[in-house]
């Protein structure tokens, strides 16, 4: 015979009631511990005990820092707390980005019986999410979804907007969302009284908790209409009168291609014009209307479309030379000062990192010198050993910008150079293997196109995809005489898009050789 009682009749330890446990999620730079010294304050200076711990993730996105605090009333004797959330007893969860608001739901730290979501919309990508070779961005819509069924009562706003429009961090328009929420049994007014003892940036913060204790209370105002398609803004090139000239020509040859190209002709035109100079952008337009020519109305000139975006692509490559130029940009220089919020008085220091490989240092060189190196094994052997081993470079100081600044304006001599001639013939073969399609088979020279795509960035990350582009090309000429050729190209590139090491593309491949052979 059984002498346990019932659970609603089991006695419950006084130590144990009345108690509001909190759960922060929060990444590096998001101040998830000023956020929780903040509650930590605000509790204690009501009468409340009090206890805060955290768990640290790694550093920087690659994961997240789980603060926990629990309270209990002053009138509560000893009550023990616990040193970290557990699954399905948490009251309050708060996340300061959309991803760490599906983090807590996984975990089990929001449920309908009892937890109130307090969650920012915006997003800072996680490095899974931008080592995919494509768009590897997980859905906020699937996190929205879930927290509306799980959570008893759910505030979502971008709570960080919301912050830096009035000179702030997220952490304070949060601690505004949970007063606004109504959550914890304390006026708004002791929440301010938090943030004043703490005393720094006191004036800032009291403004980002107003605007999230807005949030929380009234909701977040329906977005405007998205704006509809609006002609982009060329940028006309500074320079001798004979560049004006050149330019002003370009733009009447963009003017009488078909209308529906014209506004990414025009993108893919300032692009390669930018990288080298106007004869390079007549060239650029030379290779497009070889495609317009072969193309139509009829097919609403979707191949001419893609060939604007990725031809433009291909021209523009990323060689030492354009890396140099664009660290060394005033744009960029002006970019950084306003992501770390810069202030006149204070002074910035810029390292950049450089890796270069052999192949790089030798793809600099004239194109028969260059091809003389690269077929000698002790000399590639010998110029990696020199060249390849990080370099920090400080582009704050006179003499590493000038070093990049020299090395980005070569632009004359990079038409010489062994990497511009393997760019030009490899780019030569993939557009003379699309006309290949031509008319005939229309939707694989489209997909062979935007096979383009697969190739980026710079360095190792550039030798990566060029083997995926051709492993894919390769798979494409495997079925290019199926019906169903077009379709398995794009099921090629989207299996290469999925992960940096190719795993994917490789039993997709494996797949297509089966059938093929």
């Amino acid at each position: 015979m059984s002498l346990a009682l019932p659970l609603d009749a089991q006695p419950t330890d006084p130590a144990l009631e009345g108690i509001i446990k909190l759960a922060v999620m929060a990444v590096g730079g998001q101040g998830g511990g000023v956020l929780t010294n903040w509650i930590e304050t605000l509790a204690r200076s009501e009468g409340y005990h009090c206890q805060a711990t955290s768990v640290a993730g790694v550093a920087q996105r690659t994961g997240a820092t789980i603060y926990y605090i629990e309270m209990a009333p002053g009138d509560v004797a000893s009550p023990v707390f616990s040193l970290a959330p557990s699954a399905g007893d948490v009251d309050i969860t708060i996340a300061a980005e959309m991803m760490e608001a599906g983090r807590a739901i996984m975990r089990g730290f929001v449920t309908p019986d009892r937890t109130t979501l307090i969650a920012s919309t915006h997003r800072m990508l996680a490095v899974s999410e931008k080592t995919v070779p494509g768009d590897g961005m997980a859905s906020s819509e699937e996190v929205k979804a879930a927290a509306e069924v799980v959570a008893q009562k759910l505030i979502l706003a971008d709570m960080d907007t919301a912050a830096v429009a009035v000179g702030s961090v997220i952490s304070a328009s949060l601690f505004g969302a949970l007063a606004g929420s109504e959550a914890l049994p304390f006026k708004r007014e002791a929440f301010e009284e938090a943030i004043r003892t703490g005393g720094k940036g006191v004036e800032a913060s009291l403004r980002a908790f107003a605007a999230g204790y807005d949030l929380a209370q009234n909701g977040e105002a329906p977005k405007a209409p998205e704006p509809g398609p609006v002609e982009q803004e060329i940028v006309e090139p500074r320079g001798p009168a004979a560049s004006q000239t050149a330019w002003a020509a370009l733009q009447a040859r963009v003017a009488a291609l078909p209308e529906n190209i014209q506004d990414m002709t025009r993108a893919g035109l300032a692009k390669v014009v930018d990288f080298q100079d106007c004869d390079y952008g007549s060239e650029y337009l030379d290779r497009l209307q070889t495609l317009v020519n072969a193309d139509s109305a009829g097919m609403n000139y979707e191949l001419s479309l893609e060939a604007a975006k990725y031809i433009a692509n291909a021209m523009t490559y990323d060689d030492v030379i354009r890396v140099a130029d664009l660290k060394t940009r005033a744009q960029r220089l002006r970019r950084i000062e306003d992501e770390m919020r810069v202030k006149p008085e204070n002074l910035m220091h810029l390292t950049d990192y450089l890796h270069p490989r052999a192949e790089e240092i030798v793809g600099l060189m004239p194109e028969k010198l260059g091809r003389k190196l690269e077929n000698d094994p002790a000399w590639m052997k010998r110029i990696d050993r020199w060249f390849n081993r990080g370099r920090r470079i400080r582009t704050d100081s006179l003499r590493g910008f000038a070093m990049l600044y020299v090395l980005g304006g070569l632009r004359k001599w990079r038409l010489k150079t062994l990497r511009h001639r393997m760019e030009q013939d490899h780019l030569d073969a993939w557009l003379k293997m699309v006309s290949g399609y031509l008319p005939d088979r229309y939707d694989m020279a489209v997909e062979v196109l935007r096979c383009r795509r697969l190739i980026k960035g710079y360095s190792d990350t550039h030798a990566r995809g060029l083997s995926k582009f051709d492993k894919v090309l390769s798979g494409a000429r495997l079925v290019e005489n199926r019906e169903d050729g077009a379709a398995w190209v794009a099921r090629l590139r989207e299996a290469a898009l999925k992960d940096e090491q190719g795993t994917d593309l490789d039993g997709a491949l494996k797949t297509v050789e089966s059938f093929a052979g």
